[in-house]
């Protein structure tokens, strides 16, 4: 079995870091690149929105790789009682729908209605081929087989819901790639425990594979974005996964170790649908885009991306560690780790804090008088407000004398 991990994450990474490069060419060439004219986006200059290919690329060829050969030693069986075999085949014609229509609009922006219904047909296509949350057992409790109307209902709205999940919190470099790694991580020691499917432990090692092949070229500063076919294809792939994950494992503390795992996602969205309802007073505001996510709001706190993506690793990181801890040791271990990890942040935060406000001190260039005030930034250097002094390249000069950052001092 762990020969099949490593070379499901190994292969997955390998294909998605080599193919990343390519990637970046192929979106200046059909103008799948960012503009500077978008205002919800971090940086000032264009850049590459197409980085999700190399991650759906080297999420295939580890998957169709490991089939083909695990079928040949006749170590994984796709066609028995459970047709993995068939619902394999759902998943990968849901990532080919998601992955066109997030390419076009990768491309040329499609209208937020035509998006939702990629991804509405590609959840009733992977409904059709038998991936459903079909039962839910809870312990000490009868509870009946689920309507195969509402097991349908349910299942479509998982998978939409969690697309939507990592797709919105896609805002800084490195945010919903990391997240997505450390919530597939999470899962995959989940699946190991609970002795869920191979073919499940398989999916989420290559996807976490992947991502981990992509990343170096997305984190702070990024070379590309993963764009919304690769944030799509996540969100999409995680929530497949995570139902082949816990099939046939009928208890509530299981059910529920998805939705903790992806808690912060999850939570992002509800508040953004609950923040644009009450803002805009329709339900059509759910489909116009602000500047209300968490990370949004941690970048307009002083903190710079990488501050704000590390913060929210931590995060992402506490409800896969809690999920984790939930599954193996109850609830109580869980709830005490939950305890200390508030009381960690509670007596950090000051001190962070207070770091923060000394690292967004305003500067004065001594040779011409110049202050550097970084809730303005620096606009013309590409220099978003909200950058502190220390966060500014090395090679930032000073806009009226050409000095230096050396030739800079505290401004009292």
């Amino acid at each position: 079995m762990w020969g099949d991990i490593a070379i499901a994450f190994i292969l997955a990474f390998i294909v998605a870091f080599m193919a990343t490069p390519y990637t970046i060419k192929v979106a200046k060439k059909i103008g799948a690149v960012s503009k500077e004219t978008e205002s919800r986006r971090m940086h000032n200059k264009e850049m590459p929105k197409f980085g999700g290919p190399a991650v759906i690329l080297g999420f295939l060829v580890s998957i169709i790789y490991l089939i083909i050969i695990m079928n040949i030693e006749g170590t994984l069986d796709l066609f028995g009682e459970e047709l993995y075999g068939q619902k394999l085949i759902g998943m990968f014609l849901g990532i080919i729908i998601i992955a066109i229509t997030c390419i076009i609009d990768d491309m040329k922006t499609i209208k937020p209605i035509a998006k939702l219904t990629g991804q509405l047909l590609a959840a009733i296509v992977v409904v059709s081929f038998g991936i459903r949350i079909d039962e839910i057992t809870i312990p000490f409790l009868a509870t009946p087989e689920l309507h195969e109307w509402f097991s349908i209902i349910l299942t479509i709205g998982w998978i939409v819901g969690i697309t939507n999940a990592i797709n919105l919190i896609d805002g800084l470099d490195g945010l919903s790639s990391g997240i997505s790694v450390i919530s597939a991580i999470s899962l995959l020691i989940i699946f190991v425990l609970n002795g869920s499917p191979m073919i499940a432990i398989l999916l989420i090692t290559a996807l976490a594979g992947a991502l981990v092949g992509f990343i170096p070229f997305n984190f702070a500063p990024a070379k590309t974005f993963i764009g919304d076919t690769g944030s799509n294809f996540l969100g999409f792939s995680l929530s497949i996964i995570s139902i082949l994950g816990i099939a046939k494992t009928y208890t509530a503390v299981v059910i529920v170790l998805p939705l903790i795992v992806l808690g912060l996602p999850i939570f992002d969205t509800i508040w953004a649908i609950v923040r644009r309802i009450v803002k805009t007073k329709s339900i059509k505001g759910v489909f116009k885009a602000d500047n209300g996510h968490l990370h949004h709001r941690l970048v307009r706190r002083g903190f710079s991306q990488k501050q704000a993506v590390l913060i929210l690793y931590g995060i992402s990181a506490a409800f896969g560690m809690f999920a984790v801890i939930l599954f193996d040791s109850g609830i109580w271990k869980a709830l005490s780790f939950l305890l200390m990890v508030i009381v960690a942040i509670a007596l950090g935060y000051k001190n962070f804090e207070r770091e923060n406000e000394l690292d967004n001190k305003m500067y004065e260039c001594v040779e011409c008088k110049y202050i550097y005030n970084p809730k303005y930034g620096n606009e013309k250097a590409g220099i978003k407000p909200g950058t502190s002094f220390n966060d500014l390249p090395k090679d930032w000069v000073c806009p009226v004398c050409g000095e230096g950052k050396d030739m800079f001092e505290t401004h009292e």
